[in-house]
């Protein structure tokens, strides 16, 4: 484009409002909107509209069989101040994604740096031998029989013959054990979607820029990672966070398969398991959605907040 097109084409922005040169533009590019539509519209329809819907529903009493009743904040003042259960849900969910969050996150990243150096044969077998516990189905199966509560379980089969326990352990129904094998469970299971990504985005980085990078004085590994790797990567490690996060968050599954429903003494209870219990057995749909925008809040500030710290990423 000439320079003097170009400055026709400014000229021309600043005779229109935003909202014509918008409509210009949407005109001139309607093939690319086309394409975009039906994705858009089943977005809409089964993301935006639920969460604005389940916003609305927390300010009333609704049931699913009578006519929505507007209560305004009572939902929210009960979940704060006189729901005990959500106090723990809360506590147990943001221990949860304290650690299973950045950690698998971590993992993601350095088990794929570490895959991207191998051979490509080889890379594909270790690929799969990572990922594949994202996607068993029967994953929770191997877990259950190691902590067997009775002494046929590998874990107090080993541990009694060894001689340090006297009599097997009820893992899963002792409230000091459950927390902890949860979160080892889930952090095995943690890499998924985001692993795949990053190693994408590790495939997808110039090879030419790691020789500009010795020229211009980085010496080791690490400074390449810092200042040329993640730099390159920063829209999959942004993929990587909002899919950790969104897992951190949403975990409810894990503890249901080996816990069962609710767990001991609500060792394990989450915000799922309190939205799960109270819209898909009470019913009662205006409270589980004031509990299931409060999780929305927490997982918008968290993502915000992993968007900011990633900015400065190789800066």
């Amino acid at each position: 484009m000439s320079s003097k097109t170009a400055e026709k084409k400014a000229v021309a922005r600043k005779d229109m409002t935003r909202a014509q040169w918008t409509w210009k533009e949407m005109k001139r590019n309607w093939v690319a909107y086309a394409m975009v539509a039906p994705f858009m519209l089943i977005f809409t329809c089964f993301t935006v509209l639920p969460v604005l819907l389940s916003m609305i529903l927390s300010f009333t009493d609704f049931n699913l069989l009578q006519t929505p009743n507007i209560v305004w904040l009572d939902n929210y003042i009960r979940l704060f101040l006189d729901d005990d259960i959500f106090l723990i849900a809360a506590k147990n969910t943001l221990i949860f994604a304290a650690i299973v969050g950045p950690v698998s996150y971590l993992m993601a990243l350095l088990i794929a740096w570490f895959i991207n150096e191998l051979s490509p044969k080889i890379r594909a077998v270790v690929t799969l031998i990572f990922y594949a516990p994202s996607i068993a189905g029967n994953v929770y199966l191997v877990w259950g029989t190691l902590f067997s509560a009775d002494s046929y379980g590998w874990a107090n089969a080993w541990l009694v013959k060894l001689g340090i326990l006297s009599e097997p352990i009820a893992w899963f129904e002792n409230a000091d054990y459950v927390m902890p094998l949860c979160i080892i469970v889930a952090l095995w299971t943690s890499l998924g979607t985001s692993f795949l990504s990053n190693i994408a985005g590790l495939q997808g980085i110039d090879k030419a820029q790691y020789e500009a990078g010795a020229v211009d004085g980085i010496r080791n590994r690490w400074q390449e990672l810092w200042y040329i790797t993640l730099p390159n990567m920063k829209s999959q490690l942004m993929f990587a966070a909002v899919m950790s996060i969104t897992q951190s968050f949403g975990f409810g599954a894990v503890v249901t398969a080996l816990c069962g429903f609710p767990s001991v003494d609500y060792a394990a209870h989450t915000i799922m398991h309190h939205l799960e219990d109270y819209g898909g057995q009470r019913f009662e749909t205006g409270y589980s959605s004031a509990i299931a925008v409060v999780l929305f809040v927490v997982m918008i500030g968290s993502n915000a907040l992993v968007k900011k710290l990633l900015s400065k990423v190789g800066t």
